[in-house]
């Protein structure tokens, strides 16, 4: 009977606890599709089809094996371990409120800027850099590389995280940083924007004219891509995210979960209103309704500037805590 990729992970790990040798060293398991000296061979492979260098090769997968913990990681995922309210209390906590706003002032200029070029608010901007890396300051010690390896090697969504893996490897083929420096998120994002690195090498700017979109030392560098981004992503510097809403009794839910966009005045026709029974105002524009909570907790009026947060990360907890720490940020 065959052995799955992250069955034969689990294996190797128990190995490598009993035996003091190299992950990558230890006999594949009996029936498993593939070994992962075997899989990385192949990988380096399509890396040089890609024109990445023996030498970036080389350095890059220099000691490099499987790591188990992150796949225990892969599953542990905030949505199916803590409740919205525990997630937003974490992640919108009163200290990042304050030190959201002292941001906000202190890179005024540099944020106005970034807005203006860009087409995105600053507060958002602010936000997202509050909530993906704590202003820049926990960016991750993860080696990027192995990481990805890792997690293409497992399969379960392994096609993604191997073109990630090769963006990584063009990236430090292009001398953006050494491979030493390249750590991040255990699932291969990096910076202070935390993009991963098909994001990066498609989106990151070198706002500061240093010749290298350093994300991950230089703000100014960071700021400015996160607004490039998220003006790539759809963003619209006329509205804002959304707001929160009141259902009407016998609401039906199929209209419920954001795929279905009608306009701020249909949903009022519906009966849709303000959460303190007041009208929603007229407007035309196209709009979602989404439960991040469940039934039991919020409902709201999502813009095609919150469907831009959710390309970002498409988790409706991450999409409504930048949401809601941006308003925050400036009232």
């Amino acid at each position: 009977m065959s052995v799955s990729r992250r069955q034969l992970l689990v294996r190797l790990a128990a190995a490598a606890a009993m035996a003091p040798v190299a992950l990558g060293s230890i006999r594949p398991v009996l029936g498993a599709d593939q070994d992962f000296p075997s899989w990385l061979a192949g990988l380096k492979q399509d890396a040089l089809g890609a024109g990445i260098g023996q030498a970036t090769l080389d350095a890059a997968f220099a000691g490099v094996a499987p790591l188990p913990h992150v796949l225990e990681l892969d599953q542990r995922q905030p949505e199916t371990t803590i409740t919205f309210d525990t997630y937003i209390t974490r992640v919108v906590s009163d200290a990042r409120i304050q030190a959201g706003r002292q941001h906000l002032a202190d890179d005024s200029q540099l944020l106005t800027e970034i807005g203006a070029k860009y087409g995105v608010q600053p507060r958002f901007i602010v936000a997202l850099w509050a909530i993906e890396t704590d202003f820049g300051r926990v960016q991750g010690d993860y080696p990027i590389v192995a990481s990805l390896a890792t997690l293409a090697y497992d399969g379960r969504r392994g096609a993604f995280f191997r073109k990630e893996l090769i963006a990584a490897l063009k990236i430090l083929d292009q001398g953006r940083i050494q491979p030493q420096e390249l750590r991040g998120s255990w699932a291969g994002a990096m910076g202070q924007t935390q993009f991963m690195p098909s994001t990066f090498l498609a989106y990151a700017v070198d706002y500061a004219g240093t010749g290298k979109q350093d994300i991950w030392h230089d703000k100014r560098d960071a700021l400015a891509s996160i607004a490039n981004y998220l003006s790539n992503l759809g963003w619209s510097p006329d509205y804002t995210w959304g707001r929160p809403v009141k259902l009407p009794p016998g609401f039906d839910p199929a209209l419920l979960g954001g795929q279905i966009l009608k306009s701020v005045d249909q949903w009022r026709a519906l009966g849709v209103k303000r959460t303190d029974g007041g009208a929603l105002p007229q407007a035309t524009i196209d709009a979602g309704l989404v439960q991040p909570g469940g039934p039991d907790g919020p409902t709201l009026m999502v813009y095609g500037n919150y469907r831009a947060i959710m390309k970002w990360n498409r988790s409706l907890y991450f999409a409504t805590a930048v949401s809601y720490l941006a308003d925050r940020i400036e009232s």
